[in-house]
């Protein structure tokens, strides 16, 4: 029976992952800032077949309940044996561009308070010497686009600061895993126009998050396409890629 906490546990890859962990029979502990979403969540995951579900409201931008959002979860959970951390906005990038202050938020919130929890989460599991940290970051991160480059800032910030966790964790037998997913069809991406072919469903994006937690991967492209893509785009000289439009 696995303990999982899930933080942005209303995002829809967060909650078609914990569906996944609830067919499994899990025991849930949720954390968002929607108290409906959250109950109504808990009651649908009971449903699917979860050992318990237990939430708590958290604003992740408020620092200053961080922990004792987490010291809840712990309480409830006792040791934790996978933590999602899967919270996150895309703003608008011409927003941010006209305002500090907007471009500012966003990295708030995109990475500053995942770096945070992280911090927090880090010395909870070196205790335990057991489980796995995942984390959603995102494709975003591999290179600075200019359709997105304030959250593909804190997206990168977000895979840099887990690869050094990674190495750091693995020595107290922790498993770090870094989620890069690429187009996924979510409230946060509808309003864009996006290539169908390339789109996934969230429930595709949770299998894979799953498995890899299972397999103890290090970096999921999810869909596995993604490693591919941006690879390709990593590698476009720099010459040639400021005058592209991505």
């Amino acid at each position: 029976m696995k303990k999982i906490l899930i933080i942005g546990a209303t995002s829809a890859i967060a909650e078609a992952t914990a569906q996944s962990f609830a067919k499994e029979g899990a025991r849930l502990f949720l954390i968002a800032r929607n108290t409906e979403r959250l109950a109504t969540q808990a009651t649908d995951l009971g449903i699917r077949g979860a050992l318990s579900v237990d939430y708590a409201l958290l604003d992740v931008n408020d620092r200053s309940n961080h922990q004792q959002a987490l010291q809840r979860a712990i309480e409830t959970l006792g040791e934790i044996d996978v933590v999602l951390i899967a919270h996150g906005t895309l703003g608008n990038q011409t927003d941010c561009e006209k305002d500090s202050e907007t471009a500012l938020l966003e990295l708030e919130t995109n990475a500053v308070s995942t770096i945070a929890l992280l911090t927090k989460l880090a010395n909870i599991f070196e205790k335990q010497h057991h489980g796995t940290i995942a984390v959603i970051s995102s494709v975003a991160g591999d290179r600075g686009r200019p359709s997105n480059y304030v959250y593909g800032t804190a997206k990168a910030a977000v895979t840099t600061f887990c690869e050094g966790l990674q190495a750091r964790m693995f020595k107290s037998g922790v498993h770090v895993l870094i989620i890069k997913p690429g187009l996924v069809a979510t409230p946060m991406t509808e309003a864009l126009s996006m290539p169908a072919l390339l789109v996934a469903d969230p429930n595709l994006i949770a299998a894979d998050i799953v498995r890899a937690i299972d397999k103890k991967t290090d970096v999921l492209y999810t869909p596995w396409y993604w490693k591919y893509i941006m690879a390709g785009i990593i590698h476009i000289p720099t010459a040639l890629f400021k005058k592209f439009n991505l």
